[in-house]
């Protein structure tokens, strides 16, 4: 069974529940918007659908990962101030707004310190947020033809370049401190991510800006810190499922063994069937299930400490604004893979992962089992033949959380949840009024991620605003899309017609 509920942690006591119709696959973002069926509200979170069949195992409540770092926002520590400039509507006159540019700092789960810089200047940070290593695509990043100049930006300025005197003197710019030197790279960087007509407060500041706007190239994404592909694999009991891949920029990484391999005699091997417990980038690594064992399911997990690469993107669990490395410690990272094996009939590998070009979740199902694998998703009945992989997109509004529970044969179940926040506004049109002016006799709150120093004058929190859980619980009821669908994932025996 496959139920969809909203994520736990959505900024809003009234949601929208909206049963979706038609086909879910490779549905745009702007038809998953508009085929809507009956609209309810409903008090509190979404209403999820009730699980049923498959066993008795409980899902994992864990967050939507491909693997990497996981990390928890401590706050905007390194800034000065810069000056966003917005167009006003309808012959009101153009706006200037102050708000803070800088670094913020992270805490890896683990072990493990991480700099970035915000690439979302209109979404705010919330307070001890956690966030997780993302691939660009699954990020604003994908569509953004300028996302490889951020990067550049990142590599050539504070704090990769620490030497303050060598960059003014290079950029041209006059004395910079750790502060100016972190506004001024932030700016660079709004410019690109966000399109924003911002400058910096302070003079060097903005010079720094400037010729990092001008002087930045493309440069690719950086590959993960650490990933197995795929995520999932199945077969029967007496193999060996897989390969999963490692793929990582550590010299190696450990493999844990399923928490429960004692018991069940489940290893991880190599394809010969020796046993692993480290590994290098590129290694195979499989899941040894004993000839016998009872359907099931198991994880394995990699873990190594690196440098996360410069550029890598950090999504949150919950909607916080989205950011981007510039700078980490030795960090714990790690990836998970499961297995679901089946004596008969359909076996199926489940995965998910969020899709920005097609506005959803992407569900995978791939049936290693000898029996066709059939489900229910959003109204429509999907068929996974024996030994092929499908996936299906499920749509998911911009901005919206999300909670899915996958489960499967042998009490196989596991949780996705995220946000998709695939895009920026794209545009300084002051379209809501802007960013809150706050006062500075207070100091900057807690939950826009700055510190508690505060800076004389008035100020905007980066993204942020008193107004925020208000406007939060409006937008929740104008664009919740696809969340409060409910939908059946189920084990049916092959038809005696052959259909």
């Amino acid at each position: 069974m496959f139920s969809a509920s909203s994520a736990s942690t959505l900024p809003s006591d009234t949601t929208v529940v909206r049963s979706v119709r038609g086909r879910a696959g490779g549905r745009t973002r702007g038809s998953g918007r508009t085929r809507l069926g009956a609209v309810t509200l409903v008090s509190g979170l979404l209403m999820a659908g009730t699980l049923a069949g498959a066993g008795g195992a409980a899902a994992e409540d864990v967050p939507q990962h491909q693997g990497g770092a996981v990390a928890v926002l401590d706050g905007l520590k390194t800034f000065d101030t810069a000056v966003l400039h917005t167009e006003g509507l309808g012959g009101e006159p153009d706006r200037t707004q102050q708000l803070p540019a800088g670094l913020f700092e992270m805490t890896v789960d683990g072990g493990g310190k991480l700099k970035t810089y915000c690439i979302d200047l209109h979404n705010p940070t919330q307070e001890q947020a956690k966030y997780l290593e993302t691939p660009w695509g699954q990020t604003s990043l994908g569509a953004n033809r300028n996302a490889g100049k951020i990067r550049w930006i990142l590599q050539h300025s504070y704090p990769q370049v620490d030497d303050l005197a060598a960059l003014a003197e290079e950029a041209g710019t006059g004395p910079l401190t750790e502060r100016t030197a972190a506004a001024g790279t932030q700016v660079a960087i709004w410019r690109y991510s966000d399109d924003a007509d911002v400058n910096a407060s302070d003079k060097q500041a903005e010079k720094l800006a400037d010729w990092l706007e001008r002087r930045a190239k493309d440069v690719g994404e950086p590959r993960a810190s650490l990933t197995l592909e795929p995520a999932a694999v199945s077969g029967r009991a007496g193999e060996r499922l897989g390969p999963v891949t490692v793929r990582t920029d550590a010299d190696q990484v450990s493999v844990a063994p399923p928490a429960d391999a004692a018991a069940s005699g489940v290893r991880i091997s190599d394809k010969d069937g020796r046993p692993v417990t480290a590994a290098a980038d590129g290694a195979r690594l499989y899941f040894d299930i004993p000839k016998d064992t009872a359907d099931g399911s198991a994880a394995l997990t990699v873990q190594a400490t690196t440098s996360v690469p410069v550029g890598r993107t950090f999504a949150g669990v919950t909607r916080s604004q989205t950011q981007i490395l510039a700078g980490s410690s030795e960090s714990t990272v790690s990836a998970r893979a499961t297995a679901t094996w089946g004596e008969t009939g359909a076996v199926p590998a489940l995965s998910a992962r969020k899709n920005c070009a097609k506005g959803g979740v992407d569900i995978t199902a791939a049936n290693k089992g000898d029996a066709p694998f059939t489900f229910e998703l959003a109204g429509f009945e999907h068929t996974i033949a024996a030994g092929t992989t499908r996936t299906v997109t499920i749509p998911v509004a911009e901005d919206q959380g999300y909670d899915f529970t996958i489960t499967g044969p042998g009490g196989f179940a596991k949780s996705f949840k995220g946000v998709l926040d695939c895009a920026t506004s794209g545009s300084t049109k002051d379209t809501d009024g802007g960013i809150d002016i706050q006062s500075a006799k207070q100091p900057v709150p807690a939950s826009t991620g700055t510190s508690s120093t505060g800076i004389e004058g008035d100020l905007a929190a980066t993204g942020g605003s008193s107004a925020t859980p208000m406007i939060a619980g409006i937008a929740i009821v104008l664009v919740v899309v696809g969340g409060g669908a409910i939908f059946v994932l189920r084990r049916k025996k092959p038809h005696t017609d052959g259909e």
